[in-house]
């Protein structure tokens, strides 16, 4: 009988030391493809936006060059948007392991330019990303700011610019409560926002300026929504 059970015990960590390695290979296996996928929607999602920026600055906005790239990167996105709500509903949210933080940025940065039903749909997913420290609360919070804008709400963080045709010109959607902005930024870690307008857009960030904009906009709401009440 004690030769029975050793054999049994023998025969179990023989079939354990071949699965691990053949699990960890097929884990492997996963994060390779999650990269080279997230590597092909960055690139398609980028490079027409890079052009149309640069075409922007050339030949203004109205430009049919800047149109051009715009529908481009548009048709690409359809593509990588449906590659990347297939990863999510696959695996959740990837952790840095198998993905990195460029992968983070790539999955939130699709998902920021999504429809937003789609942000809307992942937002949870993103919360409990941060919650598990698998995404860096950055991305949730652009991503909370640009589906506020898309609603037609006063945007929480200031990252989110728009182009207004009256003007021909961009401006910082109506942010809550301007003079307090960077205390909300530093607290999950963002830069003050004049820095990162500055940065990112080369746009100077006027607090004045910007606390008129937000009164407009929340009188212009309240007439709204009084003579849909009416």
């Amino acid at each position: 009988m004690k030769y029975i059970i050793l054999y049994i015990f023998l025969i179990t960590i023989s079939c354990s030391k071949k699965t691990k390695p053949s699990t960890l290979q097929a884990s492997t296996e996963n994060s390779k493809n999650l990269i080279a996928t997230l590597d092909t929607i960055w690139t398609t999602e980028q490079q027409p936006i890079r052009r149309r920026d640069s075409l922007m600055k050339l030949y203004g906005v109205e430009s049919e060059l800047v149109k051009e790239q715009q529908n481009l990167y548009e048709r690409n996105h359809i593509v990588n948007e449906r590659k990347v709500r297939k990863i999510l509903d696959t695996y959740g949210w990837p952790t840095k392991q198998m993905i990195g933080e460029r992968g983070n940025l790539i999955i939130s940065n699709v998902i920021q330019h999504s429809d937003n039903a789609i942000g809307i749909k992942y937002l949870p997913l993103m919360r409990q990303a941060v919650k598990e420290k698998k995404l860096e609360a950055r991305f949730l919070v652009r991503a909370e700011d640009r589906i506020a804008t898309k609603k037609g709400e006063l945007q929480v963080y200031g990252g989110q610019m728009k182009y207004y045709p009256e003007t021909k010109s961009f401006n910082v959607w109506p942010v809550l409560d301007p003079k307090n902005v960077d205390k909300r930024r530093a607290k999950i870690g963002l830069q003050p926002i004049a820095v990162f307008l500055k940065n990112r857009f080369d746009f100077e960030w006027n607090l004045e300026e910007q606390i008129k904009r937000t009164e407009e906009f929340l009188q212009n709401r309240n007439k709204s929504n009084k003579g849909f009440e009416e």
